[in-house]
């Protein structure tokens, strides 16, 4: 039976809400849609990821605005994802950060990635008409940016190591032990790996996110992740959807099978715990072609177009 493509029929609205984490600190989350964020400093805000259009942006813009009137100072993307960076226009924010890598994977790969999860998530690109072009950050680092936030508050952006995707960054509070983790970790929600390093991510990127000791997570979907017991359990719950899919891959490429017996196995694994939860069926498919790759030997990942997305899904999910 023919499955429809990712997530191309998910078009029910979902609901929004709106969470204090601390004092002018908070998570937006929206029933297994992309998480967004805000930090506020004594004068300005630090906003964490912009959606998908300006117009999406707006609707988090409008429900942030009855919590604080601060003007958008620092915009910060997790990642080059299209999802997360191409709603940035309706911030005006004075700086947009990330790490050096995701500006160059935006330089590289921005376009074909816009085309593809705008076919992938039809939904998440409502008003795509508003979106003026590619994100490109302004203000860029390698492995370390501290931010002063006034008022006693300090912001820490974080390149723990390669993950979701080669540059992920992570959002860190150390007052307050609260990280914005991107989609290096997810509460309750489907891995998308389909640009990641796999090798990395299930092991030392994946262990400097735990040695942080957050008290606070908000993954990159999915819900708040609340006390040192919830955060570790959510990166263990990341790190084993990984090494399970590495476990039924690695066997079924080094004994001759298919890209197909090797998704069968890795899918079958995985569905009883991680199957009901948000995006499961979308991301598999692209997750065990991209690991497929990397046990190959293609150490970067193959940059994903709107046609290889439907290729890969025909051969796979039908």
């Amino acid at each position: 039976m023919s499955k429809p493509f990712a997530s191309s029929t998910d078009l029910t609205e979902k609901t929004a809400t709106l969470e204090e984490l601390a004092d002018g600190v908070w998570a937006y989350t929206c029933e297994g849609d992309p998480n967004v964020g805000a930090i506020a400093g004594r004068d300005a805000l630090l906003c964490v990821e912009a959606r998908a259009t300006p117009y999406m942006a707006g609707k988090w813009l409008a429900d942030l605005r009855t919590v604080s009137d601060l003007p958008v100072r620092d915009l910060v993307l997790t990642h080059y994802h299209a999802v997360r960076a191409l709603g940035a226009a309706a911030f005006g924010a004075e700086r947009i950060l990330s790490s050096q890598t995701t500006l160059a994977l935006i330089r590289e790969r921005g376009q074909q990635d816009w085309d593809s999860e705008a076919g992938r998530m039809p939904r998440l690109f409502a008003g795509a008409e508003t979106i003026p072009g590619l994100t490109y950050p302004t203000e860029t680092f390698t492995e370390r940016l501290a931010i002063n936030l006034g008022g006693g508050r300090m912001a820490e952006l974080l390149h723990l190591g390669r993950g979701h995707t080669e540059g992920d960054i992570v959002v860190w509070l150390p007052e307050e032990r609260i990280c914005f983790a991107g989609d290096l970790v997810e509460g309750e929600a489907a891995l998308y790996t389909g640009d990641a390093i796999h090798a990395d991510w299930m092991t030392s990127t994946l262990d400097r996110v735990s040695a942080l000791d957050a008290e606070i997570m908000i993954g990159g979907r999915g819900r708040v992740m609340r006390g040192r017991d919830e955060v570790q359990a959510g990166i263990a719950q990341t790190r084993r959807f990984l090494a399970t899919m590495r476990d039924q891959v690695a066997p079924v490429q080094s004994s001759g099978g298919t890209l197909k017996d090797a998704f069968v196995a890795a899918h079958g694994a995985l569905v009883q715990e991680y199957g009901s939860w948000p995006i499961f069926e979308h991301c598999m498919p692209f997750n065990v072609s991209r690991l497929w790759d990397e046990l190959s030997g293609i150490e970067r990942p193959r940059i994903w177009t709107a046609e290889r997305d439907r290729q890969v899904w025909a051969e796979l999910q039908n």
